[in-house]
């Protein structure tokens, strides 16, 4: 009985956790919020998903069947970060000397169908514009959408001070990199940032950078060169994300694809 018992508590937190997973499919943010993004070295560190509107996430239990990567890379190399499977937090990692490490997650893809409404809407406050400009031309704007989307996210720890390494190219489907040490901003900045699509700059992009609490958002579209630079006017943690769309491959089962990419980290205080 106490077996059972057992058993059955576990799955109803899973079942808890899942109902907490399905809300937020309907295109909202991913990202990775780790217990601290400055710790000290050998500290062990809880590493969180989370998934929701703005920053208001919910908790995202580790899933190995939707983990194509998460690693942490840092100085010595790169290193899956280990956890338990169906359990939150995802995972936990210590980090042992000091320096700039990311934590890089891939997830694979994930199906959801929105009515035309929602659909069109979501388009609009993701800067998809040309999305809803071929979903008119093709007489589709009233219909229902099937879309399969998937998560590109990264974090950047700053272990023992803000150190003098530097985010680089992972080579996520799509990506964002920071190509200043954001770590050096004490109290904000200019960060300047670039968007990569299959290791290629993704011009005309919206990125936004989002503060928990603040309804305003600091936006730019990405250049040729698929660069924005993004005046982050306070410390504290930002989430920097872009999504892009395109017609979904045959066997996706779907009209379109989504692909999200996010970036966090903690801007120090002076």
């Amino acid at each position: 009985m106490r077996r059972y018992r057992e058993s059955f508590g576990r799955g109803v937190i899973l079942w808890a956790f899942c109902a907490l997973w399905a809300p937020p499919l309907l295109a909202h943010n991913f990202w990775i919020e780790p217990t601290t993004f400055t710790p000290a070295p050998g500290q062990r560190v809880a590493v969180r998903l989370r998934v929701g509107a703005e920053l208001q996430g919910d908790p995202v239990p580790r899933d190995p069947n939707l983990i194509k990567r998460f690693v942490a890379a840092g100085p010595s190399g790169e290193a899956p970060v280990p956890g338990v499977p169906n359990t939150e937090p995802a995972g936990f990692e210590a980090f042992a000397a000091p320096g700039l490490y990311t934590i890089v997650y891939d997830s694979g893809r994930s199906p959801v169908e929105l009515d035309a409404a929602k659909f069109e809407t979501y388009l609009k406050e993701e800067g998809l514009e040309a999305v809803a400009a071929a979903r008119a031309r093709q007489g589709k704007s009233a219909a229902s959408a099937k879309e399969v989307f998937s998560r590109c996210a990264k974090a950047l720890i700053a272990v023992g001070g803000p150190g003098s390494g530097h985010d680089r190219v992972f080579g996520q489907r799509i990506e964002l990199v920071a190509e200043k040490n954001p770590y050096t901003l004490a109290g904000g900045g200019e960060l300047p940032v670039r968007l990569l699509y299959q290791g290629k700059p993704l011009a005309g992009a919206l990125v936004m950078a989002l503060q928990r609490g603040r309804p305003d958002k600091v936006t730019a579209r990405s250049d040729a060169k698929g660069r924005v630079t993004l005046k982050l006017d306070r410390p504290g943690f930002w989430l920097i994300k872009a999504v892009h769309m395109i017609p979904a491959p045959a066997d996706a089962g779907a009209d379109w694809e989504s692909l999200w990419a996010s970036l966090t980290f903690a801007l120090p205080s002076r």
